[in-house]
């Protein structure tokens, strides 16, 4: 099986020589035991091994959503660019107020895009509406619903309404001219187009998408259209992490299906390393008779095999394959679907997103309260599927789906949550608080 060819401009950080080895790294992690590893140990080599994409384009800020600042953006002007009303009022001297009223004479108007021109003395006010440039004599706004018997000649201050300096932005004050508007590493936004849009920028860098090619292993597996012969099931990986790649806004190359055979697996790991980034498999790293894909990762390059201290998703491989000068890391899911999908969360997401150049943030926890009692012994991380529900007087609670097989998939789809027992944790009782991680954003 062959990729199609990506253009001569190509060029994958993951082809360079990585220094140090992936067991190098593996052997700095205090009681590293790849037959026993902590969650938090096995993040923390990926996280180490991986490098990011060297790879840069420019774009129209209206095709960069979603896309990674490969540079910092500078403000080229301050923002505002003058000081000006927060407020439709009028602008005054705050050395006339008073601690009773005061009777101001109206001088003109200053109107947002339109500035005022004359000048404002003692005993004397701007109409001024938001957004305008303050006259340089003024420093304070009084909101126009706190002044009283307002005409086109005067106005009244009652005492007590504004103190000196309310209701006036300064030039500069949401962002100074030199200063980061947006930095590196930042994942653009919709707010983050409007904020490029404001400062008058129309093209920005942009790392590269990233090329992640995937293919599940498996004899057993067939794809949505073939017939289903006796033992065998509809291969979902596929379209779980079709999904969560799309969301990550990477470029993918479904592989679909590869045999457990040597030849068709060499073909398929061969073609994946010399044109993408990075490589997920799912299925064939546990330790089978059939399973000819751990012996094929090894062959091609610096691979780990770990079974990791979790549940769902205890086997799983990760390192860097070569073929044809170029190279790939590589991501080795279990084959059980909802597995595929903690692991590749856990472990690949957080590893994908560093390549992409981005700086991605822990995933945010939320503590809640547990409605019933869930079995857990310490020395392993469980994630559960779960529900988090809000009760009328805006308490919050979860629950699990039920079984935690890591084959039921339609629990993932009905879970709005993840319960995360941490590796130390024991048994949860009705009533203890949890950590929870939500779908909403990730998913």
């Amino acid at each position: 099986m062959r990729l199609p060819e990506k253009e001569s401009s190509f060029m994958s950080t993951a082809q360079q020589p990585l220094h140090p080895s992936l067991d190098q790294i593996a052997s700095c992690v205090s009681g590293y035991d790849p037959d026993a590893l902590p969650v938090a140990s096995a993040q923390q080599v990926i996280r180490s091994f991986i490098r990011p994409v060297d790879s840069v384009e420019k774009l129209a800020i209206r095709a960069a959503l979603d896309r990674v600042l490969a540079a910092d953006i500078i403000s080229p002007i301050n923002v505002p660019a003058h000081d000006n009303s927060a407020m439709d009022g009028y602008a005054i001297r705050s050395a006339d107020l008073d601690d009773k009223d005061v009777s101001l004479q109206v001088v003109g108007t200053a109107y947002a895009g339109r500035a005022f021109s004359g000048d404002v003395g003692p005993g004397q006010c701007l109409r001024i509406m938001t957004g305008a440039i303050m006259p340089p004599a003024c420093d304070t706004v009084v909101p126009q619903e706190f002044t009283r018997d307002g005409n086109a000649q005067s106005v009244t201050i009652p005492a007590g309404v504004v103190r000196a300096g309310d209701n006036r932005r300064f030039a500069g004050e949401d962002l100074a001219a030199g200063s980061i508007a947006l930095a590196k590493g930042k994942i653009l936004r919709p707010a983050d187009l409007g904020l490029l849009a404001s400062l008058g920028i129309a093209e920005v860098p942009v790392q590269r998408r990233l090329r992640v090619a995937f293919f599940s292993t498996g004899d057993e597996l067939r794809s949505i259209g073939e017939a289903l012969d006796e033992g065998c099931v509809y291969d979902s990986n596929r379209y779980t992490l079709y999904g969560m790649l799309r969301r990550l806004g990477c470029d993918i190359v479904d592989m679909g299906v590869v045999r457990d055979e040597p030849q068709a697996l060499e073909e398929a790991f061969r073609s994946a390393a010399e044109n993408a980034d990075a490589i997920i498999t799912s299925g064939g790293v546990s330790v089978g008779a059939a399973d000819y894909t751990r012996h094929m990762m090894a062959k091609l390059g610096d691979v780990c095999f770990w079974k990791i201290g979790m549940r769902p998703g205890r086997p799983m491989a990760f390192g860097h394959i070569s073929s044809g000068g170029r190279g790939a890391y590589l991501f080795g899911l279990p084959g059980n679907p909802v597995a595929v999908m903690v692991t590749f969360y856990f472990f690949a997401r957080e590893a994908l997103l560093h390549m992409m150049g981005a700086s991605p943030a822990p995933l945010p926890l939320m503590s809640v309260v547990s409605s019933s009692a869930i079995r857990k012994k310490p020395g392993r991380t469980e994630y559960q599927r779960a529900i988090l529900s809000t009760a009328a007087d805006g308490s919050r609670s979860v629950s699990i789906t039920g079984a935690q097989g890591s084959g039921i998939l339609r629990s993932m789809s009905e879970a709005n949550c993840m319960v995360v027992l941490h590796h130390e944790q024991g048994q949860v009782a009705a009533g203890d608080m949890v950590d929870v991680i939500l779908f909403e954003g990730l998913l």
